[in-house]
């Protein structure tokens, strides 16, 4: 709520309206958005909910399992485990800022947002997906240190480092995205407050403005391409580097590993990427796309890779698989340890655990 309470745009407001920001002259206090949902997909909001509920249900379970499992074995405070709680941590909160109210858009009809609550959630979401970008990034650089200069892992993937690197990040969203804030509180609004939408996002509420919102596309545009376009050029690099790396290996097996590994993580990178630029670039230079397809693919952006990254980063990483599968089996046989009266037998039951 901390959070929150300071990027709140009346605080923003306040600390620069006299002098970053062109007076608005619309009652931002007043104003008030209604989302709708998918536009033209009304009559089946109800089925579209059932697949966004459970791929939100998988998210949470999958990434929180994640995170249990990681923060519990010291064995596992490691930079590549680390950066998977980031990442569990990262698509935990992008999924709930977005889903639940999406969620009630499908079951109960369009839901009204106010001004400040609409562009906490623009916050949010552009400064999470940030972070979601950044932390697959470092995950590269992890893969790219330990492959190809495994001598010199542990001198520059230091825990001191990680954390930097993760106060870094964090810093990094949350910089790019207050000028986006900052620009949308300086428009007037006097045309609808319909946004054809199931969240809030930056191009959605400018588009309603009865003004020109040339500087927040520039801007918008030149920031995605420092960030996210930068973050990807710079991963493709990694695997590119890796893949040179793992061609080299003389062993086939180590070879296979390798490729299946990287695989399926350049496969998470390219969904993760697609969707997101597809609904990016649609916005500003695709008006003959269906606005319905666009809008479903901006809510897939935000679900599909939180709920694929638990599966292909935990259940894929042996460590992470044999101790999830562990909690499951300690759950199912702990009241059978219980109810044992003989001592020996416990100890012997616990340690086949």
């Amino acid at each position: 709520s901390s959070l929150t309470s300071v990027f709140s745009p009346s605080c923003i407001a306040e600390i620069y309206s006299s002098t970053l920001l062109e007076p608005n002259h619309t009652s931002t206090q007043s104003l008030t958005f209604l989302l709708t949902g998918v536009p033209g997909l009304e009559a089946v909001h109800v089925w579209i909910s059932i697949p966004f509920f459970l791929m939100y249900l998988l998210a949470v379970v999958g990434n929180a399992l994640v995170m249990v499992v990681v923060a519990g074995d010291r064995n596992l405070h490691e930079p590549m485990y680390l950066f998977l709680a980031m990442l569990a941590l990262n698509d935990i909160i992008l999924c709930t800022v977005t889903v639940p109210k999406m969620l009630v858009i499908f079951w109960r009809g369009p839901s009204a947002s106010t001004f400040a609550a609409c562009l906490t959630q623009m916050f949010f979401v552009h400064a999470l997906f940030l972070s979601e970008s950044a932390v697959l990034l470092a995950m590269a650089y992890d893969r790219y240190v330990a492959i190809c200069t495994p001598l010199h892992y542990t001198s520059l993937l230091t825990t001191s480092i990680i954390g930097k690197m993760g106060l870094a990040l964090v810093a990094r969203s949350v910089v790019v995205v207050i000028p986006g804030v900052l620009l949308i509180l300086r428009l007037p609004f006097c045309r609808t407050n319909v946004i054809p939408h199931t969240y809030c996002e930056n191009m959605g509420i400018a588009k309603l403005a009865c003004a020109s919102i040339t500087l927040n596309s520039v801007y918008g545009l030149t920031a995605a391409f420092l960030t996210t376009g930068l973050d990807f050029i710079l991963i493709a690099i990694s695997y590119g580097l890796i893949l040179r790396a793992v061609l080299g290996l003389s062993s086939g097996e180590a070879r296979a590993k390798a490729f299946g590994t990287c695989g399926t993580h350049i496969c998470v990178i390219l969904v993760f990427y697609t969707l997101a630029f597809f609904s990016f670039f649609t916005h500003r230079f695709g008006p003959r796309v269906p606005h319905h397809a666009h809008i479903l693919l901006a809510n897939l952006y935000l679900l599909v890779p939180p709920t694929m990254n638990p599966i292909v980063y935990g259940v894929k990483t042996t460590e992470i698989r044999v101790r999830v599968l562990g909690l499951f089996h300690q759950t199912k046989s702990f009241p059978l340890v219980v109810v044992t009266p003989n001592q020996k037998i416990i100890l012997v039951a616990t340690s086949k655990l």
